[in-house]
Formats: structure tokens, sequence, C-alpha cells
């Protein structure tokens, strides 16, 4: 019955693929959500219980290195057991582990909840979702269509983190475990109305697709997964995507996107304020992050990430220097908003180049993987060098110089034509 309606709606020049990026924007802006919220839990559980910062962040980046391992595994069971099964397993251990989050009262539980289980339904939702929705629903614009999908990071932001931010510094840090917990919830029952399992599911192809597409042969999940990883390894260009995207980690999610927030409170700048600014970015980093799918579709990749990661690196390394006022921040917010999830769509595009559409969501997601691996050394790290030496001036440096060593990286990558890449 559900898919007989959906496929109506298909009707004339509308395309359900449309819908589905909706549905799965919606996903993925919540999951975002859950990602951003430990940024504004690490002052209060500081206050609360007396942890360090390090003993935070540790956790934080138990968190961030499962969301990148557990990538590349969902996107294998994306092909095999479907795209809707997937996500919805996904949503139910991030409510669970979000709820639970609101009782913690010893580092272990912490660790569990924030650090494993929110580590592995987040997993589900990393970058090999939005190039698996992208191939499957889209053989036309798929570079706008992982843009907008990377653009929800953006929009978690914007959406969560002033609200989370206010509730926490009201002394209610357990109620922002418990709304986000809820949030997460309410996307169930979407997912299981508005999701079809394929477009062939409600009788489409492809949005301007003029064929069938080949069908994914069912297989083991954790086969396909370490064989995506073989193929990955035995290329220059993997590692080159892998290293240059482990950079990428390392100066956002692992620094900025954990740090920021506790870096503002250093200098003097109250956590709303400090949530206000990273949900500016995410404006910015919406806008941006949807014109670089576009850029993506029209221009060449590498010279995309080259930009990209060279502005990223140097509004990094220029930030510690400035006076922290709203001129200096705003500009901040500016650049750095406008480049952080730009990197995705012409990395996703250069890995369907190389490794075939088949292949490259699955091949993407171990790249994903590296992502995470910098992020979280960025999260621990970072919280370790503010522990020993009081400040954050080491960590953002060191990782506006990576950004520019990746900005030369990314050169490298897919300078070979690939017969393949169609496939």
């Amino acid at each position: 019955m559900v898919p007989s309606v959906l496929a109506g709606l298909s009707r004339g020049r509308f395309h359900y693929a449309w819908v589905v990026l909706g549905v799965m924007f919606c996903v993925m802006l919540v999951a975002a959500g859950v990602r951003a919220t430990p940024s504004v839990l690490i002052v209060p559980l500081e206050h609360t219980f007396g942890w360090t910062r390090g003993t935070i962040s540790a956790a934080i980046s138990v968190n961030i290195f499962l969301f990148g391992l557990i990538g590349p595994f969902a996107a294998a069971l994306m092909q095999t057991l479907g795209l809707k099964p997937t996500i919805l397993i996904a949503l139910s251990v991030l409510s669970v582990a979000v709820l639970l989050s609101g009782f913690i009262a010893a580092p272990w539980e912490l660790f569990l909840t924030w650090g494993l289980l929110v580590g592995i339904g987040s997993g589900a939702m990393a970058g090999g979702l939005a190039a698996t929705v992208a191939n499957q629903w889209f053989d036309q614009r798929r570079g706008l269509a992982v843009g907008l999908l990377m653009a929800s990071n953006a929009s978690g932001q914007l959406v969560f983190l002033p609200l989370l931010a206010a509730i926490a510094q009201a002394g209610e840090w357990r109620t922002v475990s418990w709304v986000v917990a809820a949030a997460t919830a309410a996307m169930i029952p979407v997912v299981i109305l508005l999701l079809p399992a394929n477009p062939r599911r409600v009788g489409l192809l492809p949005y301007g697709a003029t064929q069938e597409p080949a069908v994914m042969r069912r297989a083991n999940p954790v086969g396909v997964a370490i064989g995506g990883l073989m193929r990955g390894f035995r290329s220059v260009d993997f590692w080159l995507l892998f290293g240059s995207f482990a950079i990428c980690g390392f100066s956002t999610n692992g620094l900025v996107g954990t740090h920021l927030i506790s870096f503002c409170v250093d200098h003097g700048i109250p956590e709303t304020q400090g949530a206000a600014l990273l949900a500016t970015m995410g404006i910015f980093d919406f806008a941006g992050t949807t014109a670089s799918g576009w850029l993506t579709d029209r221009f060449n990749s590498r010279y995309l990430l080259f930009w990209y990661y060279g502005l990223r690196g140097l509004s990094l390394m220029v930030l510690p220097f400035t006076d922290f006022g709203p001129v200096s921040l705003g500009i901040f917010a500016l650049f750095y908003g406008l480049d952080w999830i730009a990197t995705v769509p012409p990395t996703v595009a250069l890995a369907t180049q190389v490794f075939g559409r088949q292949q490259a969501p699955v091949i993407f997601a171990w790249i994903m993987c590296g992502h995470q691996v910098g992020a979280a050394i960025a999260t621990f790290g970072a919280g370790e060098v503010r522990t020993i030496t009081g400040s954050y001036m080491i960590a953002f440096v060191a990782s506006g110089c990576a950004c520019l060593l990746a900005s030369l990286l990314v050169l490298r990558i897919n300078r070979r034509p690939v017969l393949a890449a169609v496939a």
C-alpha cells in the first residue's frame, strides 16, 4: 500500500528522490545534533564531577573513532540488508544511548554511553550514508545531493546547539541528553513511513537515469566491507584520500567541533555565545557545502579540495592570535564555516571516479574512517594539550599546518584516467 502511494507522488516532473533526500537530510540533521552535544557537555561535566577535560575528551574520542570504524560496515549493511533497516537500527541505538547518558555519574558510564554506544549508533550516519543515498537514488545531480546531505551537519548545529547550550548553562545538563534522545526517537516513524527500500520499490529509476542500474547481489556485510578495504589498500589514491580526509577530521570534528566552546570559555566568552558561534558557522557551512556540491558537478574536485584545505588551514592558524572580539570571531566563522564540510562532495566524487559507482560507498566509508581517526586524535590531543599547557594554541596551529599539507596531497589524487570509473 505504502509503495503505491509513494509512487503516485512521483507522477509528472517531480521525482520521489527529492523526498528521500529530505527525509535523509532530517535523519542526518538529528544525528549531527547528537554528535555536537558533547561539546556542550564538556564544561558542565567538568564542574559537576570534577573530571578533567582530558578524561571527558577521551570518552568523546572513542565516540568519534567508532563513528568512523563502524561506517564501512554500515555502508556494506546498507547494500546487503538495505538502507531502511540499517537506519532504523541506528536510530534505535542512538535513542537508547543518549537517553541513558542523562543518568551517568561515573567516568565508565560516560565512556559506555557517549563513547561506545553513541559511537556505534552514529557510525551508520557517516559519510557512507550520503554516498549510498546519492548513488542509489540519483544518476544526475549526485554532487548536489551529497552536498545537501552533508550540509545537514551544519543545520544540526544551528538547530540544536543554542538550545542545548542554554539548557546546560542553566544547570540542567541532564535535560540536554533527554531532549536529544527525544528528537532522535521522533525520526523513527518518519523513516518507517516515508523512506522506500530503493527506487525500484516505488516503480522508479534513479533521478536522471535512463536504464535500470545493476543490482548489488546479496553478500556478507563484513565480507563486503573488508573487500572494499582490500581494494582500497592497493591504491595510492585511496591513501591520498584517506590521509587528506584524516586531516579534515583532525581540523573539524576533533578540534573545532569538540573544543571550540571550551576554547571560547577560556577567553571569557560564555558557553551560550560559543554555541552561537558554532551555530553561525553552521549557517555558512550549509551554504558552503551546498555550493560545494554544485561546484563538484562542474569543476575538478582536486582543485576544489586544494582551496578548501588551504583556506581552512590559514583560518585556524590565525584565530589564536586574534583579540577574540566580535569582528575577528565573525570573520573566522565566515571563512571556516563556508568550508567546514565542503570537502565531502569532491571527496565522494573522487572516490566514485577512482573506484566506481557500486563500490564507492563502502570505500568512501573507509576513507571516512580515516576522517574519524584524525578527529579522535585531535579530540584527545587537544584536550591533553589544554590540560598540560592551559591553552589550546598549539592544537590550533598544528591543525592549521596539517590542513596546508592536505591541500598539497589532494593535488596528486586521480591524476591517471580510470576506465572503470562508471562501473
